[in-house]
């Protein structure tokens, strides 16, 4: 089984290695590339390659290795459509409106087409299981747009949407395969085609790789692709993890998404408006390097994945609250934070006049 696994890797990584030496030519003859303004600080037009040059590797790896299964067929087809609308909006950059339509499309073509929808919230408090009845297609809907968008917004600095995804992919990987569901599989070949995209986005080993990056294409893919794999992986039969686990999974890009947006809602904006406000702004303004942000989100990320799998084995009612507080403590200490970065910024300006 190891032989297997570490094959699977290597044909998503070689598939996606090869795929984004092709791609960059074609991306600056094409214009598909990132250009610097007031948000984002990178030198010169970098090519958005990175999120088509994934979905390629793990589609073909996908038809190479998977049965052709109506699920499977569906995956491709969807996920094809996620990259696509996101192609479209890294090149002409797309209102709130458009993307929010295909999302919630995709959302229901998972319900009414596969039937696949998040029934069941588990054993909360620790008497028995939530079912969501009726209201399970709306919040099946919430929770796909909710993910996707999750990752599309914590991709802000080199690496960071890579790593954090990797953590995820992996514990999926782990989850899915000690309960014997072959989607892990997929898992496996995202941690090959993503660990690919890095070598370039990180210019690591290897620092002559000329820079990529993943683009809306990439992130809500992988925010995608997380929905799915955490939806069959909590609501099977013989569920592999607790939906409760499933918010450690992703918590730091979840609780982040989610401060914000009340951040936001509360200053009479709108919740998806843009801005230099996300956990990894706040760190580089605090003086870490990108590198150092990077490493400490990723090391925050793992370390919270971490836990969830440990408290799924003590109870889901503890694993409940222990994030909640997490997610209150985080937001109260953003909301504090940014209050001391702005008085610092203030300061230092009055100093030097």
């Amino acid at each position: 089984m190891p032989i297997e696994i570490f094959s699977f890797i290597l044909s998503a990584f070689f598939i996606t290695y090869l795929q984004v030496w092709l791609a960059k030519p074609i991306a600056f003859k094409f214009g598909l590339v990132d250009r610097p303004n007031h948000r984002k600080l990178h030198e010169g037009s970098i090519p958005l390659v990175g999120g088509i040059c994934v979905f390629i590797g793990i589609s073909l790896s996908v038809l190479i290795f998977f049965p052709m299964t109506l699920e499977v067929i569906s995956y491709v087809l969807l996920s094809g459509l996620m990259v696509t609308i996101g192609v479209i909006d890294d090149y002409k950059n797309l209102s709130v409106k458009p993307r929010l339509f295909v999302q919630v499309s995709i959302a229901l073509a998972m319900i009414f087409l596969l039937d696949y929808k998040l029934l069941s919230l588990g054993n909360l408090f620790s008497f028995q299981n939530i079912e969501l009845g009726h209201f399970s297609v709306v919040f099946t809907v919430l929770a796909v747009v909710g993910c996707i968008n999750a990752f599309n917004m914590v991709d802000g600095i080199d690496g960071l949407v890579g790593l954090l995804s990797l953590i995820a992919f992996t514990a999926l990987a782990f989850l899915l395969f000690t309960a014997n569901i072959d989607w892990y599989i997929l898992c496996v070949f995202f941690v090959g085609a993503i660990t690919a995209y890095l070598m370039f986005n990180l210019n690591w080993p290897i620092k002559k790789y000329k820079k990529i990056f993943m683009g809306d294409a990439g992130s809500m893919l992988i925010g995608f692709t997380i929905i799915w794999l955490l939806c069959i992986g909590t609501q099977s039969k013989t569920p592999a993890f607790a939906p409760v686990t499933a918010l450690w999974i992703i918590a730091v890009p979840l609780i982040d998404m989610t401060a914000i947006m009340i951040r936001r809602i509360r200053k009479g904006d709108s919740p998806f408006k843009p801005d230099r406000e996300h956990l990894h702004h706040i760190f580089m303004r605090a003086g870490a390097t990108p590198r150092q942000t990077l490493l400490l989100i990723s090391g925050l990320s793992l370390l919270m994945t971490c836990l969830g799998i440990y408290l799924e084995q003590v109870s889901e009612t503890v694993s409940l609250l222990v994030f909640l507080v997490v997610f209150f403590v985080y937001s109260y200490l953003i909301n504090h934070i940014w209050k001391v970065l702005t008085f610092m910024r203030k300061f230092r300006k009055g100093a030097s006049e």
